[in-house]
């Protein structure tokens, strides 16, 4: 695909000649910037926070995707998602999921049973921390049709990922008080309880427990767990079966319906 400059410098310019942006305003400026440098079908940009509910700030998707993307993913999917999960560790740049994924995401029933009816080829991401804890996420989407990003515009977007996230940084810089506003503010000695914490506890499962079954949920190995975790595999299949005998269930499909039930109801 041939870079178009003009629409690039174009969207920049009416962006930067105007007042105060919205994000809808700042969003449609980052797509067309992103169209002019490579395809993609979608874009969505989420704000993350601990494990607070991330924010919407701007999406390209029709109702009913809306709903799978966005409003679906919010209820609380979205703590099992590598996307999150890498926000939680801290990392900056741009990724592809695949890069992210645990060792079994792509077998695990959270795929299945969520992440599949995204229906994507493939999902890359720009990774900004802007301020007191908050890091946003830019992800541009190529559907099944469209197929994967091709390795000459990955790099091409690597290469633009100064720049993104010196825009990123601009636009939304005050979003640790839109995270207070909505009730999951930092306190002021400890993080919120999280919406997947207060499932383990009513559960009745040990922080060992909950540990080991959340990354069972993302798709990790009971390998991919020890390595993580500092414990074998044997002790990883041990806790395992307890939690399994504990809930009176027998499969992972389960384990996820549990975890969604509760967490959404």
């Amino acid at each position: 695909m041939r870079v178009d400059f003009t629409a690039f410098f174009r969207a920049l310019a009416d962006w930067t000649s105007g007042s105060e942006q919205s994000d809808r305003q700042t969003g449609e400026t980052l797509l067309a910037m992103m169209h002019a440098l490579v395809r993609f079908d979608d874009i969505v940009i989420f704000a993350y926070r601990d494990k607070a509910r991330p924010i919407d700030l701007f999406s390209t998707f029709e109702a009913e995707d809306h709903n799978i993307f966005v409003t679906l993913y919010q209820a609380g999917p979205y703590l099992l998602d590598p996307f999150f999960h890498t926000t939680r560790a801290g990392r900056s740049g741009v990724f592809r999921m695949r890069e992210l994924a645990p060792d079994r995401f792509f077998s695990s029933e959270y795929y299945r049973t969520y992440y599949s009816q995204t229906r994507l080829a493939e999902e890359l991401g720009f990774f900004v921390p802007v301020a007191d804890g908050v890091t946003v996420v830019v992800s541009l989407m190529r559907r099944e049709k469209t197929g994967v990003f091709p390795a000459q515009e990955f790099v091409l977007l690597n290469d633009a990922e100064p720049f993104v996230a010196a825009f990123v940084r601009q636009a939304w810089s005050d979003l640790a008080r839109r995270f207070a506003e909505t009730g999951q503010g930092r306190g002021r000695r400890s993080e919120p309880v999280s919406e997947a914490d207060k499932v383990w506890r009513k559960l009745n499962l040990t922080d060992r427990e909950a540990s080991i079954i959340e990354l069972v949920l993302q798709g990790h190995s009971s390998e991919s767990i020890g390595l993580k975790l500092d414990i074998s595999t044997g002790t990883v299949k041990v806790h395992r079966r307890n939690v399994y005998r504990k809930l009176g269930i027998s499969s992972q499909i389960q384990l996820l319906s549990i975890y969604l039930k509760n967490i959404q109801g």
